[in-house]
């Protein structure tokens, strides 16, 4: 659709309402601002949930392996001969043989429950999310004298440090004559990691594999094998060929089904969020097409002399067309580039608003991330844009074909 410069000069004053004609003004603000608020809240709330899901992914699968190997038995026996094996596998980028345990940790009047990883040096080093993150003590201790590393949250909620002591109670006693004895062991610090994703920080506990062995039992055994593939999303065909090098005895977990529930939440919510916020622009686009009814009602007198002058019917239909659609787009504009405005800077709104308020605006025991994400999916930001545009360009159709079908002689008969 093509605009002279006529209807482009009679729309701009139609948009610039009279003293008299200020209601429909007003409609035609909130209309803007709603299409505005709408655009920019969609892109924004996108671009928070892309972020949890790529954040939270990033940390899971930093910390945890693709795919994760038990035994049907109470252990796997010659792990080091299964490792190799399993590295000759196609797509398999990494083996880490570990023991994993639950315990119960312990210092002074403070006690709470944490998971056990039993690992060697040099897989926690080449475990790049735990090596780059250490806040506190060194990652060269490790292993020392049994020393250990912990969470930096879960060393603040015991009150311990670097370089201090913590007590270990397994779940399984030692059976004597007396009854059941807890087995318990006191373990140095050897430093404080902080991944940035609180179930970690704050339940974590990376030990010695020789010294995991012994406080769980299992001599020259694992329980468990971490295996990391070249392409996360293609775990099932490393499944298969992993199931060939294996063989009987085993049983894989992939990293899809063991966080199903998770994601799957994060996805759904993420579509009914986009769903509900959409309204925001829909209520606007009625804004828009109430707002425009009313001034074609008000203009009936000037639609009335622009025909008597010659304006044909295209020519009042593009007119009020115009007007309409130039709320839209520019408040589209606006709200795109607000949007974008805001995602890149969320986490510095949320300090300032934390330093304004003296409140936590993103708690990390409730939401798992220790900063507010976002990530802007381009694709999402055109299908938002393209939603908001369509919206802008039907809601003035109908009040311009009213327009465009006004009789003449009927606008001017009371005149």
């Amino acid at each position: 659709m093509i605009f002279n410069a006529f209807e482009r000069l009679v729309a701009s004053r139609y948009l610039r309402a009279r003293r008299e004609e200020g209601f429909v003004s007003v409609i035609a603000v909130f209309s803007f601002l709603g299409i505005m608020l709408g655009v920019a809240v969609l892109i924004i709330v996108m671009a928070v949930m892309n972020g949890f899901r790529q954040e939270l992914l990033s940390r899971i699968l930093g910390v945890n392996g693709h795919l994760t190997i038990f035994s049907d038995g109470p252990a796997i026996e010659n792990f080091d001969d299964l490792a190799t094996r399993l590295m000759a596998v196609d797509g398999v980028v990494s083996v880490t043989p570990q023991i994993q345990g639950q315990v119960m940790i312990t210092t002074g009047n403070s006690a709470t429950g944490a998971l056990v990883r039993g690992m060697r040096s040099d897989d926690i080093e080449a475990r790049q999310i735990i090596a780059s993150n250490i806040v506190a003590g060194s990652l060269d201790d490790f292993g020392v004298d049994d020393a250990i590393l912990i969470g930096a949250r879960l060393a603040r909620q015991l009150g311990v440090s670097a370089g201090g002591d913590v007590t270990l109670v397994s779940p399984s006693g030692t059976t004597t004559v007396m009854g059941t004895v807890p087995r318990m062991k006191t373990y140095r610090i050897a430093g404080l990691f902080e991944v940035g994703m609180y179930e970690y920080d704050n339940g974590f506990i990376y030990m010695p594999l020789d010294a995991a062995q012994r406080f769980f039992r299992l001599p020259d055994s694992v329980n468990a094998v971490e295996i990391f593939v070249g392409d996360p999303d293609r775990t099932t065909a490393a499944h298969r060929g992993l199931q060939g090098a294996l063989g009987p005895g085993y049983r894989t977990v992939d990293w899809q089904r063991s966080n199903a529930a998770f994601f799957g939440a994060i996805q759904t919510e993420r579509n009914v969020m986009f769903m509900i916020l959409s309204l925001i622009i829909v209520v606007a686009a009625f804004n828009v097409l109430s707002g425009q009814t009313m001034l074609v009602k008000d203009k009936g007198r000037d639609i009335a002399i622009l025909r008597t002058m010659g304006a044909t019917r295209g020519t009042v239909m593009r007119i009020f067309f115009l007007s309409g659609a130039s709320i839209g787009v520019v408040g589209t504009a606006f709200g795109f580039a607000l949007g974008l405005a805001f995602a890149e800077n969320i986490e510095y709104i949320r300090q300032a608003l934390q330093n304004m308020t003296g409140t936590q605006l993103f708690q990390a025991e409730i939401y798992f991330l220790s900063r507010l994400p976002a990530v802007v999916d381009p694709r999402e930001v055109v299908i938002v844009v393209g939603l908001a545009l369509i919206l802008s360009f039907l809601a003035p159709l109908y009040p311009a074909w009213r327009a465009a079908r006004l009789d003449p002689v009927e606008a001017l008969r009371y005149e």
